[in-house]
């Protein structure tokens, strides 16, 4: 510990040692670390923090404790293979990173308008559960770190009915990639229907129990109400998306604003409140659940048969999957054509696997609405078979700009909501 004439920095020790030396001085301040081993930074977020007494006077983050070189890999890949990776930066919205990557990868090969309905489809479906799973988890990590056991049990069974749906139908809980330039890797699976429409049947009333656990909660609404204000000004100032600035007040939504994956025929509220704080961001959240189990509703009705990824040999993988000896593989008919039918057919399935499609040269950004805000994807090709570039608009890495405006002022208990509000991924801000 160093002590000087105004600051104690302590940077380890027995924390009563720390006091009792604190007390021995004429210093009025504490510079102490919060993480990234604190438990509700989540081991890889650091905050430095000034303190007077227990008012948080200046706040300061580091990060860089996850960096996993995510995009400077897929300068080395394919731009298919390319959806392993970005499906593991926010690896709580897999899907959104997928799409985001995938709508700027098709940008680029001008076949934005040739994805098969069904396939946008499908995707506006795992996007919704997705957005679900995602703000269950914001609740239950945030239950937990106030000390209320209940609602993170809750938020983590709910949690898992929906990733029960898309372990169904990708194959996997978590890092999908499901979503492929031109579509997506293989159609619904029997059952899948219907146990989406379980997921309807049951979820509302879920909900409704997450809300009786918080909307009135009288030691919720101390530690949420009037803290780690934020308004829109501040929102703007600071590029802050997603449910923080609609809880400001400003009713900015992608999926309305800039139509995408065909949201623009799907018919849900943009839930909007001005309260600023950590319990306006609380109640947007649960608010965009419900909104999207209307679209997952609206999803299954415009359900018709057809392709789910584009017919162009040249770009789209064969996504006619079927169950064999050694799991999911190729379908039958396809194995057929390219092993017996056409030696053609299988030098470019060879091509097209091992060493991927051309994109054109050039650049395009593609965003969505991921739960957490806008999450954009820029890429850019020189024409060759992997990206040159790929940079990505993580909202989690663009909100943590704000825990100054946030915690500076508060308490340091305050801090803890703060953060929890923003809902940060360290997965997509060290990418």
């Amino acid at each position: 510990m160093t002590v000087t004439e105004d600051y104690i920095d302590a940077t380890g020790g027995d924390w009563d040692d720390v006091i009792e030396k604190a007390q021995a001085t004429s210093a009025e301040r504490l510079v102490v670390n919060m993480g990234p081993q604190h438990p509700s930074t989540h081991g890889v977020l650091r905050l430095i923090l000034t303190l007077d007494g227990e008012t948080c006077t200046e706040a300061r983050v580091g990060i860089g404790y996850l960096h996993t070189g995510i995009e400077k890999n897929m300068e080395f890949r394919t731009w298919t293979q390319g959806t392993t990776f970005v499906t593991r930066m926010d690896y709580l919205t897999p899907l959104f990173n997928e799409t985001a990557f995938c709508l700027a990868v098709e940008k680029l090969l001008g076949i934005t308008d040739r994805v098969p309905d069904r396939a946008n489809i499908i995707r506006v479906l795992v996007m919704e559960i997705n957005r679900m799973s995602s703000h269950f988890v914001a609740m239950a990590t945030f239950g937990m770190e106030l000390g209320a056991t209940t609602i993170m049990t809750n938020g983590f069974r709910e949690r898992e009915l929906c990733l029960d749906v898309l372990e169904l139908i990708t194959g996997l809980r978590m890092n999908h990639a499901y979503v492929r330039p031109g579509g997506v890797a293989q159609d619904l699976p029997p059952g899948a229907v219907g146990k989406i429409k379980e997921l309807l049947q049951v979820m509302p009333e879920r909900i409704k129990v997450m809300r009786k656990l918080l909307d009135e909660n009288p030691l919720y609404l101390a530690r949420t109400q009037d803290v780690a204000h934020l308004n829109l000004a501040g929102c703007m100032s600071l590029g802050v998306t997603g449910p923080m600035v609609r809880a400001a007040g400003l009713g900015w939504d992608l999926r309305k604003a800039q139509p995408y994956c065909g949201y623009e025929n799907y018919e849900f509220d943009v839930p909007v409140s001005d309260g600023a704080d950590v319990y306006a961001r609380y109640r947007v959240r649960v608010a965009e659940m419900e909104e999207s189990l209307k679209i997952i509703e609206q999803c299954l009705d415009k359900l018709t048969p057809g392709p789910v990824m584009i017919e162009d040999s040249k770009i789209g993988w064969p996504a006619k999957l079927a169950l064999g000896p050694d799991g999911l593989g190729n379908s039958p008919d396809h194995i057929a054509h390219i092993m017996s039918g056409s030696m053609e057919a299988l030098i470019h399935h060879f091509k097209l696997v091992t060493e991927g499609f051309r994109v054109p040269e050039g650049q395009s950004y593609a965003a969505v609405e991921s739960a957490k805000g806008e999450l954009g994807c820029h890429a850019v090709s020189d024409g060759g078979t992997r990206p040159y570039r790929v940079h990505f608009r993580d909202p989690s890495f663009v909100h943590l700009q704000a825990v100054a405006a946030m915690c500076e002022g508060g308490t340091v208990a305050d801090v803890i909501a703060a953060v929890a509000s923003i809902d940060p991924v360290m997965g997509g801000v060290d990418r």
